[in-house]
């Protein structure tokens, strides 16, 4: 429901609401930011009880490293999140292509990208950083306010806001994904480009995610005393 949900409001308020074929409008990069950060917001304080609310395949990831969570509900999350994120961009699919202006181009459906064509135009390498430090940022604030060393009332906040901000700085470079199951989603309806770049936005996420949980067993919950 968390991933079918950010999938749905976040990517939804890019294509519907915030950007055309060509350059950003409607409500903009801050509209588009603010959409993914309030599902993050909302969703926690809604299934947080339940699940945790990962809703992110590198924050599962992540959590498991950080030996929060064991391997076989680590599992259960994962395939949980890309059913989720499958089902938003199949929403999302029908309700676009109900306005018979929208065209499915190569990065349709709010799907992740880099290079001529793609909004800013950055390149690969570029895409692969950012992805990589702003996942590695993102899991390290969710580590540590999620701890007992947090606030857990304002935890759902933080976090939310932190996604407002990474999604400031990197949707003109990847549209900002930090999440391979919001990729995978909108990915596997657009094809083309979007399919064959899918690959970035699993890896260098994981390897943020994954550098996050070390540094956070070093600095973090492990020896705050």
């Amino acid at each position: 429901m968390g991933t079918m949900a950010l999938v749905l409001f976040g990517c939804g308020a890019a294509v519907i609401s915030g950007t055309g074929a060509g350059a950003l409008s409607g409500i903009g990069i801050l509209g588009i930011s603010l959409a993914f950060g309030l599902t993050v917001v909302v969703m926690a304080y809604t299934i947080g009880g339940i699940s945790g609310c990962h809703i992110n395949p590198a924050i599962t990831i992540a959590m498991l490293v950080a030996g929060k969570i064991n391997g076989k509900d680590a599992l259960g999350h994962i395939v949980a999140q890309f059913i989720g994120a499958t089902i938003g961009a199949g929403i999302l699919y029908f309700l676009a292509t109900g306005n018979p202006g929208y065209k499915m181009g190569e990065w349709a459906l709010g799907a992740n990208g880099w290079g001529e064509g793609y909004l800013g135009g950055y390149s690969m390498q570029a895409a692969f950083i950012a992805e990589t430090v702003f996942t590695f940022l993102f899991l390290y604030v969710i580590l540590n306010v999620t701890s007992k060393h947090g606030n857990s009332t304002m935890a759902g906040l933080a976090i939310g806001v932190t996604l407002v901000l990474i999604h400031l700085v990197a949707i003109p470079i990847t549209g900002t994904s930090v999440n391979p199951a919001r990729s995978f989603g909108p990915a596997i309806f657009a094809g083309g480009k979007a399919l064959s770049q899918l690959w970035l936005f699993i890896v260098a996420p994981v390897i943020g995610a994954i550098a996050a949980a070390l540094l956070w067993k070093i600095t973090g919950e492990d020896k705050a005393g």
